[in-house]
């Protein structure tokens, strides 16, 4: 996909393929609007006879003799606009201009702030394919026009929004590749290449150093898989950076359950349980693009859960890399068994803030469903990354850390077992999490929902959805501004 932004002239002296502008709800023109209406006479009353309103959705007509163009996009707005409108209007935008070379638009000049970052993106994001195993893939090519010197925040915007979008691409690309595609040597090379493009520095620690490193819950739940597992540490320290931000990624590149195994249908879509490590990938890939001045680590376990004669048991014990000893009852709870690890580590430097991201739990889909993510933590700081997150168009959740329930994470036999009673699985899962996370602040974002979207919206298609990079670039901005 090659999707070229570039500023241009006024409306009435630009030339393309097509023009594309803005409609509020009721049929009140955003900017260019009237402009294009008084040159094509009958454009409101065709719109008005097919019922469009301008609440939402997208008609394409001709343009006719009147306009340098072949056609006009008019893209619904709703009754009025916000950063999120602008994202799905430019996301529909870009997918109703994919079959054109050349596209033009004004949609950056409503009045918000951030208007044309939020175009950039969502016409980026929306017209994202995973093609990597398509026999013919049909990758979109367009140039962008924004119109009319620069506004919505000028090309910084722009820059800003493609920044983004490339984090969301590489977290979406690498939670689409099919498990026998990413074993974890494969995701520490990916891995490998971000640092080296980004100026990153990087740590990739073997099998072997794993287990000399006492990340024993890594190597329990990679015991059963023949691909080695990987833990990588990826450092982006920019000049004049005074806090620092550590970001700890579930890396599961595909869990059958282990022994505790799942239904067949419950392993179809598990190459996304690594969702976690490629969405903090894809963060501090995009924070490096962007120079935000934050100090940057990121923590990356990478294994399988399988089965094989040498597979991690209910019953087992492992140390993790803390010295706390846990009992495995579930071999299919295996995600907090490697954050565990990481987190650890994590919790062995200086941070201002500590969050781990990942496909964590069924119990947090139950409960808040597909759209949004659950967060637990320290009070402050889970505020703080909420904020972040509706800053940059994500929803999450505030989660409780219910202390009555941690007395069931108790063991008769280690320091802690990997899982609770049946009920409220999500808290005691970021309990659990909470043993390993030190005493600064800390945050658990369990994006179980959110990480794979069912079927395609504005700018986001069926699959992988590169959810909580955004985030994750917001709270980086957070702490630096801070």
């Amino acid at each position: 996909m090659d999707l070229e932004i570039r500023f241009g002239d006024a409306v009435e002296d630009a030339t393309g393929d097509v023009l594309v502008v803005p409609m509020f709800e009721g049929g009140a023109w955003g900017p260019g609007g009237e402009w294009v209406a008084g040159k094509l006479p009958s454009l409101e009353g065709y719109l008005e006879t097919s019922g469009f309103t301008g609440a939402s959705g997208t008609k394409t007509v001709p343009a006719g003799d009147e306009l340098p163009y072949t056609a006009v996009v008019v893209i619904g707005l709703g009754e009025e606009a916000s950063a999120e409108s602008l994202r799905q209007a430019a996301g529909r935008a870009a997918k109703a201009c994919k079959e054109f070379e050349t596209a033009v638009t004004t949609l950056h000049l409503v009045d918000i702030e951030g208007a044309a970052e939020a175009v950039a993106f969502g016409a980026l994001a929306g017209l994202y394919k995973f093609e990597a195993f398509k026999s013919e893939a049909n990758p979109a090519n367009i140039e962008l026009l924004l119109l009319a010197g620069q506004g919505g925040g000028g090309q910084g915007a722009v820059d800003r929004g493609a920044a983004l979008a490339k984090g969301v691409f590489l977290a979406r690309d690498l939670v689409n590749y099919p498990a026998h595609a990413k074993p974890p040597e494969m995701l520490a090379a990916r891995a490998g290449e971000v640092a080296a493009d980004h100026g990153l520095e990087i740590k990739v620690y073997d099998e072997h150093e794993i287990i000399a490193e006492g990340f024993g819950g890594l190597a329990a739940v990679s015991s059963g898989a023949s691909n080695p597992p990987r833990m990588v540490v990826l450092d982006y320290n920019p000049d004049g950076a005074s806090k620092r931000l550590t970001l700890v990624g579930k890396g599961i590149v595909f869990d059958s359950g282990g022994l505790s195994i799942k239904p067949a249908s419950g392993m179809e879509d598990m190459k996304t349980d690594m969702a976690g490590a490629a969405t903090v990938m894809g963060a501090i890939q995009s924070i490096a693009d962007l120079g935000i001045a934050v100090s940057v680590r990121a923590i990356l376990p990478f294994t399988e859960n399988v089965i094989s004669g040498n597979a991690m048991r209910p019953g087992d014990v492992f140390t993790a890399r803390n010295g706390k000893t846990v009992e495995v009852l579930n071999t299919d709870a295996e995600g907090r068994l490697i954050l565990a690890d990481g987190l650890s580590l994590a919790a062995e430097g200086e941070n201002d803030l500590v969050i781990d991201v990942a496909t964590l739990t069924g119990a947090a889909k139950v409960a808040l469903g597909l759209e949004m993510a659950a967060v637990f933590g320290t009070d402050d700081a889970r505020d703080m990354v909420r904020d972040a997150a509706e800053s940059a168009g994500e929803t999450l959740w505030p989660m409780p850390l219910h202390e009555s329930y941690r007395a069931s994470l108790d063991s008769n036999v280690a320091d802690l077992k990997n899982i609770g009673d049946r009920w409220g699985g999500a808290i005691t899962a970021a309990l659990f999490l909470r043993e390993f996370a030190g005493e600064g602040e800390w945050v658990h974002l369990d994006i179980a929902g959110p990480a794979r979207a069912a079927k395609g919206t504005a700018y986001t298609p069926k699959g992988a959805s590169g959810f909580g990079v955004r985030t994750l670039v917001a709270v980086a901005e957070a702490l630096a501004a801070s």
